[in-house]
């Protein structure tokens, strides 16, 4: 452990009162909307939500793209997502000219996945998702992204994330720990995902975080690790590059936790350095020519420049000055463990195509 490390951790630890405030904030919040004090509204449509406990990357997009994947091709189904740090406020429904400043990083990657799928921003989903259905009446379902924590909306279908190597039921309230909701509003949720498993994970080690998170006897619990593609030029789908052992990378990446993508990139390459920046970072033409500058430093003929899905979004605006530059994007995707991916798909898709509204009596 570094000094840094071992500093922050120190530091997060003198925090502990305040991280006791914030969870009896919670608490009161919780138990206002548990005995319907504080309102919250049900839908007669399919609400799909997919959310986490905590702050930081549990791979909420990557489970957003594996959705739309699954129920595009059987359903007419949208997105409903914050936006974070874009430069509107307000009900924003993508459109072909749409960018990354208008409606953010992650729902703008959607877009450019699946541009036949209605991409909407909001910062109220109890606004959004009213505004979706008008503007696409026909629709059958809808994904809310990183709404877990947001009552004021009640979805039919909670999908709750927590990652492998910081399960919520061994973390802690902010700012000690990452925890932005407690541990019982877990059982909020109808599917419970362990995300970023090692791909070897054994059945004991299954068991013994069964037994740490504890879901309730009509939980389902899957667990998923991440499955990395072939990259490809942030500005040329069809040129695509094949990592190997030879290859040194200069890694660009400004997103919550990048240490998986660290890790694989330690298998895969020979060397590899790191610009890193802040969780959605906005570029700016002065990051470029830094990270020029830096890729320039790397005496190797055979060298590139990685990014992620999430950053080249952000970075694909310099389109003049990328045209040369061998930057490619490392998508990923989530993988199923055990062999449960099906039973994960038939759950999902027999919600939507069995939904019945059973309104909460109050």
């Amino acid at each position: 452990m570094n000094f840094n490390t071992l500093f922050l951790k120190s530091f997060r630890v003198l925090l502990i009162p305040f991280a006791l405030l914030y969870g009896l904030v919670i608490y009161i919040r919780n138990r206002l909307f548990d005995k319907h004090y504080l309102p919250y509204s049900e839908f007669n449509f399919p609400l799909i939500c997919v959310g986490n406990l905590a702050v930081g990357g549990t791979g909420k997009s990557p489970m957003v793209e594996y959705l739309l994947d699954l129920l595009h091709p059987q359903f007419k189904i949208a997105t409903l997502s914050r936006g974070y740090k874009r430069k509107t406020s307000g009900y924003v429904l993508a459109h072909k000219n749409t960018t990354a400043l208008e409606i953010g990083d992650e729902p703008m990657l959607f877009h450019l996945k699946f541009p036949d799928v209605p991409i909407a921003v909001g910062e109220e989903r109890l606004v959004g998702i009213p505004h979706l259905l008008q503007d696409h009446p026909t629709l059958q379902a809808i994904i809310l992204d990183d709404a877990f924590q947001h009552r004021s909306v009640k979805a039919g279908l909670n999908i709750l994330l927590t990652e492998y190597s910081n399960l919520y039921s061994q973390d802690f309230f902010l700012p000690t720990g990452d925890l932005r909701d407690e541990w019982s509003s877990a059982k909020r949720a109808e599917i419970i995902i362990v995300t970023k498993c090692p791909p070897e994970l054994t059945e004991e080690k299954k068991q013994k975080i069964i037994r740490s998170l504890q879901p309730e006897a009509d939980q389902k619990l899957f667990f998923t690790c991440i499955e990395y593609g072939t990259p490809y030029h942030i500005l040329d789908n069809e040129d695509e590059w094949i990592l190997t052992p030879r290859d040194e990378a200069l890694l660009v990446c400004g997103i919550a936790n990048p240490k998986p993508l660290k890790d694989y990139l330690l298998s895969q390459v020979h060397t590899y350095y790191q610009q890193d920046y802040s969780d959605h970072h906005i570029f700016s033409i002065d990051d470029l020519t830094e990270i020029k500058m830096l890729f320039e430093e790397i005496n190797s003929k055979d060298k590139l420049i990685l990014t992620t899905e999430k950053d080249a979004v952000r970075l694909s605006k310099f389109t003049e000055e990328l045209t040369n530059l061998p930057i490619y994007v490392l998508p990923i995707q989530h993988r199923f463990l055990f062999d449960e991916g099906q039973i994960f798909n038939e759950q999902v898709l027999s919600f939507i195509e069995h939904f019945s509204f059973n309104p909460t009596k109050l």
